[in-house]
Formats: structure tokens, C-alpha cells, sequence
């Protein structure tokens, strides 16, 4: 469709150059890009338009006349008139072009790309960080971990099919006050039980402490005391700390890459705080020597924000241990080292808005000039319907426990379906539909906007889900075996586009051009929900041609055959969506 835009782009651009010139003015436009296209409001209406309101004051007319002299122009050119129909609807030119002569071409385009149909190269060259995830190691992952791995697994797959060279990265959160606190419980608490002794998965034994640690804090104010007492022998390198400390995040880890396996996350390198905490401290005290910080009575280390017109911030505690905002300095300064970026994308909730807008200035004040092409990428809070989650009191949302739940209602929508026996294998394809549902759920709200996760709404095999997507590209698969099973029947027939006249498969090629813009608006945007919102179109504008109109039963062979041609490249397009916002994509349903 982008190729088609242009050409409408220079055909109006010229009209207006034209009316403009016969008129004894200045258009104030030099250039066929800078007209603004737009689509009508109703598909009748046209494919594309373009508002006049932009030369109202060159022209010194109403935009209403504008569109009426522009039309004018427009029909005067023969090659304008056989490209497509012209109106007008108030002060915007409506266009509706005949797609047929381009059917053929964009049938045979996408089924010959296959899986790299939709790949662009608008960021050809660039090298860009994302960074996501980055769990503590004093909790298993909750729902909110789960929309932000969605959201950073997604954009560094969009990021990559327009074109960038892209670095997935985590962060694990493995030291601090916080891990002291599960520590500390553990210690007082836990006496010589392990999570297999338990027969609790590994990284759920140790939440448990991190919500025993602030039951007891509320009945002994020395609990804190401890915790911060703990962290200060930690950063000293106290042996039977650091042994705890060691044992501790191996088990929350192990625990956490299995559900990460669960739900096919992964990254090309994890840091780790307690690697990169220690040069944030350097940077801190060099900081302070070169006057970009200052210190206060307490020994504590502090930077100046009214520049930016904020307060304070405190970079180094008094007693020397550091804070996030510490090790934050270290790990992106290490980040870049390891791999000069173009961009780092900060995949993290829009509750830490704050501490990245302070980061990125503090690394400037420090001389890092590419401090500039870092960006917190923040997104909504997640709730059940039911409310909001805390960690600390162990009302969070488990990732595992949530998987799961997904999994088994699957499983009993396909056993009350009697389908069991025409999937390939019941519990592969009920986890499938699981995750299906959990990431297009997640994803179909533009990450800035905070959502409710309704896991029963989720997994709806009806409307705007990813079971549906997933319900229709099995659908098709079971369409094209058919045909493949009488292929013998069709010798000698070739797909003809010409006969795809009825107004659903129009509106589907004109979809199916589509999709590259959709990819290159998403990766401009960040945002996954452009994807999500085209699949569902897709998807429903061919259920209901499909409905409408025989395809394989089709008595007229050749609009078979055509019709199937169709339907393999919406197929094609529904997987490649799928394998962007990671929807498995399944044969069988």
C-alpha cells in the first residue's frame, strides 16, 4: 500500500501545485511527502484521503473549495482517472483505487517471501539494546513481569524485522536491601529446609520468606536494622553472608529460568547487579571529585536536580552501600562498553519514570554523550479484575500459578469441544493456546495505558483474543490439507486475480499490502498493539468471506484455486504476525 500512497501522494501534490498557480498563490508545500494521507472513515468512502484544511491560508479559501478545485485538476489527468475514482467529502479528497491490477503481484509476493514478507529496512544499520524483565531474586515473577517480558520480547522482534541488529538483555536484581530481607528471614526462619525438602519450586521458596520477612518487620522494628546491617557485610565481602547470598539467588534464578523456558523468553546477555554495582560506585566517587555531585553531613552522596527542575537524589547511602540508582550508572556505562549502541531501550514500568529521567541526566552530567540515545520504554500497571497486586504482602499474581490456570482452561475448552482427539498432542496445544492468549491479551493495549488481565476473557475462542487468531490460521491449515488431498483435481489450473471481485477479498489484498507499513509503524512507535489490532482485521475480514463465499467447494475451478491462493497468503501474514508477538502458531485446533 506504501508504493500506492506515493503515487497518490504526487497526483494530489501536483493538482494542488496547479490550482495553486492558476490561483496567483503559494501553496507553501515543496515536496509530494509532506502531504498528509488519511483513511476515510467508512471503506466506501474510498482507500485513502486528504485534507485540504493544511492550504486554507495560502490558498485563502475554504477548505471545502480547495477539494473541489483539487479534484478538478485530478480529473483533467487521464492517467489520475484510470488509476482510481476521485470524490469529495467536504473539505477532503476521498480516493478509491482499483486494486485488482495489483492482486496478482502482492499474492505472488507474499507467498514467494514467506516468513521474511513484512520485514523492512527503515532501521538497516542500527544497533539497539532492549533491556526487560530484570526480576528481583528475592520473588518468582508475577503477571506484571509477564507484560513486561511480552512487551520487551515483542519489541525486540519488531526492532529486528524493521531492519536493527538487536541486543536482548536482562538485568537480575541480585543484591540490595530487599535480598537482605528474604536473606535475613531465611536465616531466622528457614533453619535447614530447602525447596526440594519443601517440595516448593525453588524461587517460590524464597518469596515466601521475602513475605515472612515483612510479617515480622511489622512486629519487630530491628528487623530493618538487620536487613541493613546484612547488606553492609554483604558489600564487605562477609563470608557467611555471601555464602546465604549465593545460595539464595541460585535458587530464585533456577527457578525463574524455568518459567522463562515456560513461556519462551530468553536474551543474548544477562547482567548482573552485583557485577556492575561496584563501578557505579566508582563513577559516584568520581562524580563527586569532579564537583558533579556533592556530599552531606552524613558521608551520603548526593546530585543537585534543580537544573532539570527537580530536587535531589541521594546516589551513595552514608554508610557506602549503593542504590539502584548506583548500579544503574555501572551497568549501563558496562552495557556500552560491551556493545556501542545506537539505542538502549529500558523496557520498565511507567512508576519509574522518574528514576530514568534522573539516570539519563546524571550519565550526561558524567560525559557519556551517547546518554542521549537512551529511552525508558514504560508501560501501564496490570491487575486482575479483582485488584492490585503487592509482592511484599503475597497478593501478587504468579507467573507460574497464572500459566498454568491458562493452560488447564484450555485444556478443558478443547475436551468440551471433543477436539482432543484432532490435536496432535492435548497438553502441548493447551499450553500453545496459554500462551497464545497471555501475550495478545498483554500486547493489545498500547503499553503506555494501564489494563486488566481477565484470564477467562483471555482465552475466548470468540473476538479480539489470540486463541481466535490461532482458531483461524488452523482453520485455513485444515482448508489447504483438503486441497492438497485433492490437488489432483485442479491439474493444470492457475490462479487467476482478476476474479477476486467481491468486496471482502479486496479489502483483504488491500490488507495484505498493508502489513510492511503495519511492522514499520510498530518498530517507529514502539508499539505492539499496531500488530495485534491489524491481526484481529485480518482475521475477521476473512472469517467473513470465508462464510460468504465457497473457496474449495467453489464450483467455478480456477476461483477455487484463486481463492485458495488467497487464503494461503492471509495464512502467511497471520504466522509472521504470530512469530512477532509470540502467538504459537498451531496447525490443529
Amino acid at each position: 500500500m506504501t508504493a500506492l500512497k506515493s503515487k497518490w501522494q504526487e497526483y494530489i501534490y501536483n493538482a494542488i501545485t496547479a490550482a495553486a498557480t492558476k490561483a496567483g498563490v503559494d501553496a507553501g508545500i515543496d515536496s509530494a511527502d509532506k502531504i498528509m494521507v488519511g483513511n476515510p472513515p467508512k471503506p466506501e468512502m474510498g482507500d485513502f484521503s486528504f485534507a485540504m484544511f493544511p492550504f486554507a491560508k495560502a490558498f485563502k479559501t475554504a477548505p471545502t473549495a480547495i477539494a473541489a478545485m483539487v479534484v478538478s485538476e485530478l480529473e483533467s489527468n487521464t492517467e489520475v482517472i484510470a488509476a482510481g475514482s476521485l470524490s469529495t467529502a467536504g473539505p477532503y479528497v476521498n480516493v478509491k483505487v482499483d486494486i485488482s491490477d495489483t492482486a496478482s503481484e502482492v499474492l505472488d509476493v507474499v507467498i514467494s517471501q514467506g516468513e521474511e514478507y513484512g520485514k523492512v529496512e527503515t532501521l538497516a544499520g542500527k544497533k539497539i539494546m532492549v533491556e526487560f524483565s530484570c526480576p528481583n531474586t528475592n520473588k518468582p515473577l508475577h503477571l506484571g513481569h509477564l507484560r513486561n517480558d511480552s512487551i520487551g520480547a515483542c519489541i525486540s522482534r519488531i526492532l529486528d524485522a524493521a531492519g536493527a541488529s538487536v541486543m536482548k538483555v536482562n538485568l537480575i536484581n541480585d543484591r540490595g536491601i530487599h535480598i537482605c530481607k528474604s536473606m535475613l528471614a531465611y536465616k531466622k526462619f528457614g533453619g535447614d529446609t530447602r525447596p526440594e525438602s519443601e517440595g516448593v519450586k525453588s524461587d517460590h521458596f524464597v518469596g515466601n520468606y521475602y513475605v515472612k520477612f515483612d510479617q515480622w518487620s511489622k512486629e519487630d522494628e530491628k528487623a530493618i536494622e538487620g536487613a541493613q546491617k546484612m547488606l553492609q557485610d554483604w558489600e564487605a565481602g562477609d563470608a557467611e553472608t555471601t555464602e546465604l547470598w549465593r545460595q539464595m539467588n541460585k535458587w530464585t534464578i533456577d527457578g525463574i529460568e524455568q518459567t522463562y523456558k515456560a513461556t519462551g523468553i530468553s536474551f543474548d546477555k544477562v547482567y548482573y547487579e552485583s557485577n556492575t554495582y561496584a563501578s557505579g560506585k566508582e563513577e559516584v566517587i568520581k562524580g563527586l571529585e569532579d564537583d558533579v555531585f556533592y556530599k552531606e553531613d552524613d558521608n551520603s552522596i548526593w546530585i543537585d536536580l534543580s537544573d532539570i527542575k527537580l530536587d535531589k537524589k541521594v546516589l551513595l547511602r552514608g554508610d557506602g552501600t549503593s542504590l539502584y540508582m548506583t548500579q544503574d550508572l555501572g551497568t549501563a556505562i558496562a552495557r556500552h562498553t560491551d556493545w556501542p549502541f545506537d539505542q538502549l531501550i529500558y523496557v520498565v514500568g511507567s512508576e519509574q519514570q522518574y528514576h530514568f529521567s534522573v539516570l539519563f541526566h546524571i550519565l550526561k552530567k558524567l560525559g557519556y554523550k551517547w546518554a542521549d540515545d537512551l529511552k525508558h520504554l514504560s508501560y501501564g500497571m496490570v491487575n486482575l479484575p479483582d485488584g492490585k497486586m503487592k509482592s511484599r504482602e503475597g497478593t501478587v499474581v504468579d507467573a507460574d500459578d497464572l500459566v498454568k490456570q491458562l493452560t488447564g482452561l484450555a485444556r478443558e475448552e478443547i475436551v468440551s469441544k471433543e477436539r482432543g482427539d484432532e490435536v496432535d498432542d492435548l497438553d502441548t496445544t493447551a499450553h500453545s493456546i496459554a500462551l497464545g492468549a497471555l501475550n495478545y491479551y498483554l500486547l493489545q493495549v498500547t503499553p503506555s495505558k494501564d489494563m486488566i488481565f481477565n484470564p477467562a476473557e483471555s482465552l475466548s475462542f470468540n473476538g479480539n483474543t489470540g486463541p481466535y487468531l490461532q482458531y483461524m490460521g488452523a482453520r485455513i491449515s485444515s482448508m489447504l490439507r483438503k486441497f492438497e488431498e485433492k490437488k489432483v483435481d485442479f491439474t493444470g489450473i492457475e490462479a487467476d486475480a482478476s476474479l477476486l471481485t467481491v468486496e471482502e477479498e479486496k479489502e483483504i489484498i488491500k490488507m495484505l499490502i498493508s502489513w510492511p507499513e503495519k511492522v514499520e509503524q510498530a518498530a517507529a512507535e514502539y508499539n505492539p498493539s499496531c500488530l495485534t489490532a491489524f491481526m484481529y482485521e485480518l482475521a475477521k475480514t476473512f472469517s467473513r468471506f470465508y462464510h460468504d463465499n465457497p473457496v474449495l467447494k467453489n464450483e467455478n475451478k480456477q476461483l477455487a484455486v484463486t481463492r485458495l491462493k488467497l487464503s494461503s497468503a492471509v495464512l502467511q501474514v497471520l504466522k509472521n504476525g504470530f512469530s512477532l508477538i509470540g502467538i504459537p502458531f498451531l496447525e490443529k485446533m
